[in-house]
């Protein structure tokens, strides 16, 4: 599918240091250790809504381990999928009397805009579910091929047993997955399953519902084989590092990884798993079913895209935390502050600057530390100033580059 333009990343003398991130299957700090290329898969949105704020924050946690991967003197081969046809999708279409093709392209459009106004590198390749059914086909022939399936009432699903390093990912006992499986989208108790986490690849025809054909009869797939197949066709097995929110890690990476195990016959599936964590608004998880949500189009509407981006980065992807007004209106307090300390003819160094940024954003993406250097600098210029004429735009260039806010 066509992605958004790319903003184009300024080049910083010198390069950044290796990116550690905190690895959810090792429960461990780890370097990323990419080669020439560096390989991301992010799970996409599911298009049935606009883009929150919680979506956003995990779009920018992973544009900025792109950005510091770039730093750092490597290609990116960043893929992220769309899940245009799923449950959500399907059942808010017809709560609305709405065409469910015409809701997801009228979403993806707002998604596609967001993202552009926010500032996020566009994935190399964006691949929608609808898409990809025929790499979809072929991965469940190939599971079923190695014993991994198993069909029950005309729906097809693959056996979690099958893959002896299940559960290595989210480090859950079974209990605990069972009850996020029933939360998340799972039918842990549906009668004549094998076991009660084993997941539908292939949901046959339903009444009313969209389907296409294939070897195993009409129907559409399931959730997690999707990202299976486009991560696998168009990264290869093992990629770097498979990103998302943390309300991913189990069912839908726990899950996925191991068909990708079985289906590629090796491991590891990705070889660092990443999770931001959960934006809250009025006491809860941000999330479309609860409809607390704060969209990022209607922020635009009244606010500057950068000062929505700096609201973000001032809190750490891997926290959980809520959004409160007063986080637009200390980041947009900090956009101005910056803009006019780069807007001087002069300043004070910036060479340190540049070496602080990359070694916080170095650390497992520590924007919060970033953006207090920057910080720094610029009530330097505000209280002395400074006489070195390259620093305004040193500085300029490096939060452009590294943290994705244009001054």
């Amino acid at each position: 599918m066509r992605t958004w333009p790319s903003p184009a990343i300024p080049k910083l003398p010198g390069r950044g240091p290796q990116v550690c991130l905190f690895d959810t299957s090792a429960q461990a700090f780890r370097p990323t250790s990419p080669g020439e290329v560096a390989t991301l898969y992010v799970c996409g949105i599911t298009p049935y809504d606009s883009t929150h704020l919680g979506h956003a924050a995990t779009y920018v946690a992973f544009d900025l381990l792109q950005r510091a991967w770039i730093d750092a003197g490597h290609r990116v081969h960043y893929v992220q999928n769309i899940t245009d046809v799923d449950d959500p999708l399907l059942a808010r279409a017809a709560a609305t009397g709405q065409d469910w093709q015409e809701l997801a392209a009228r979403e993806e459009a707002r998604f596609v805009d967001d993202m552009t106004e926010l500032r996020l590198r566009a994935p190399d390749e964006w691949v929608s579910v609808v898409e990809s059914i025929p790499h979809v086909l072929a991965a469940i022939e190939r599971l079923q091929e190695a014993g991994a399936v198993y069909d029950l009432d005309g729906d097809l699903y693959f056996s979690v047993q099958s893959d002896p390093r299940f559960g290595a990912i989210s480090n859950l006992d079974e209990e605990a997955m069972i009850e996020l499986s029933a939360e998340r989208g799972g039918d842990p108790d549906r009668l004549g399953k094998r076991h009660p986490l084993d997941a539908v690849l292939w949901r046959h025809q339903r009444p009313g519902e969209p389907s296409w054909p294939s070897p195993f009869g009409a129907g559409r797939p399931g959730w997690h084989i999707e990202c299976v197949a486009i991560a696998v066709d168009e990264l290869g097995m093992p990629f770097d590092v498979q990103g998302g929110g943390r309300d991913l890690v189990f069912p839908h990476h726990e899950i996925g990884a191991s068909q990708g195990h079985v289906l590629e016959e090796s491991w590891p599936f990705a070889r660092l798993f990443s999770h931001a964590g959960m934006v809250g608004y009025q006491g809860e998880k941000m999330s479309k079913s609860l409809g607390n949500l704060v969209f990022v189009s209607q922020l635009r509407a009244d606010h500057d895209p950068m000062a929505i981006r700096l609201a973000l980065l001032a809190h750490h992807y891997r926290a959980d935390w809520e959004w409160t007004d007063a986080d637009l209106t200390a980041a947009t307090k900090r956009l101005e502050r910056w803009r006019t300390a780069v807007s001087w003819p002069t300043g004070p160094p910036a060479d340190k600057v540049l070496d602080e940024v990359r070694r916080h954003l170095a650390d497992d993406l520590d924007a919060p530390a970033a953006l207090d250097v920057i910080d720094a600098w610029a009530r330097e210029q505000q209280v002395r100033g400074g006489d070195d004429p390259g620093a305004p735009g040193v500085v300029s260039r490096l939060s452009d580059a590294l943290l994705g806010v244009a001054l």
